[in-house]
């Protein structure tokens, strides 16, 4: 028989320091939290193993890791969530989500010291719409294939965004030795306020110094990022970094004009990623190889 859980909170959870949006916010460092995202991995709410998930009208404030957590679930609607953390917090990504599908999140506000929504693997069908993200790591699919695990995401819809300082915008992060996939996931609508590589593929992705490259890889293809506009804080803007085993394919720029801040025109950087580009581009992508 399919579980129906219904979660609408309007009460208090002060001990997790999330909170209506009516009630003053809880600090969770006041109730014994050590707050450095690293040995402290207290989570602010996780939802796993359930269908027919809505979550709306939550404040989180200073979580010392993962704020919320989106495990194993079928049909998912998030609106209206308050996220607030600082900007150089570890490990505390603003909402996750693993092993779910038929996701939807909507009119969300996340500042965090981490991605501000990552989906990680077995995770489809999702779209993401009105984020307001910053500070952050951005919007992330993944990371995916860590020691070399099988990871599979699909089917992701992002639109209305807008990044402030963040430290990447629409982001794709694979490591070197995984397999499997990110396919057929759209990034449009987005407005970076001076962010850095405000699109970005990484196919080396590698988060501890001793990092080895190798020939398997997750196979990334059939990727449009559509009217991506705004202010960049580097130079390199657009940055796909693709495997020479398993290139990118099918990767479509689409109305892209993005600035460094001094008004000077941005860059992109390309290897082995291969698709088009169409409608308006700045800064020049000819770096793409043409299918």
């Amino acid at each position: 028989m399919e579980k129906l859980l219904i979660f609408v909170f309007s009460f208090s959870l002060s001990l997790f320091g999330v909170t209506s949006r009516s009630e003053t916010t809880f600090n969770v460092l006041h109730y014994g939290a050590v707050g450095n995202g690293r040995t402290d991995d207290t989570h602010a709410l996780e939802i796993s193993s359930a269908n027919n998930v809505i979550l709306s009208g939550l404040t989180f404030k200073d979580v010392p890791h993962m704020h919320v957590i989106l495990k194993s679930l079928t049909s998912v609607y998030v609106s209206n969530i308050t996220i607030d953390s600082p900007g150089d917090s570890p490990n505390t990504d603003g909402i996750h989500i693993a092993g779910s599908t038929n996701v939807f999140i909507d009119h969300c506000r996340i500042g965090t010291g981490d991605d501000c929504i990552s989906i990680v693997t077995g995770t489809s069908y999702v779209k993401i719409s009105n984020i307001v993200c910053g500070p952050g790591h951005g919007i992330s699919i993944g990371s995916l294939g860590k020691y070399g695990s099988h990871d599979t995401v699909e089917n992701v819809e992002v639109s209305n965004v807008v990044f402030i300082r963040t430290t990447n915008g629409a982001r794709i992060k694979t490591w070197q030795g995984g397999s499997g996939f990110a396919r057929n996931m759209i990034f449009e609508k987005i407005l970076s306020h001076e962010s850095s590589r405000i699109i970005d593929i990484d196919q080396f992705y590698c988060d501890h110094m001793h990092c080895v490259t190798q020939e398997s890889a997750l196979k990334v293809s059939n990727i449009t990022f559509r009217q991506i506009l705004g202010t960049s804080s580097t130079q390199t803007a657009v940055n796909l970094a693709c495997s020479s085993s398993v290139p990118c394919t099918d990767i479509v720029l689409d109305d892209i004009y993005i600035l460094q801040n001094d008004k000077q025109r941005a860059s992109v950087a390309c290897n082995n990623a291969y698709g088009s580009v169409q409608g308006m581009k700045v800064p020049d992508v000819s770096c793409l190889n043409q299918m």
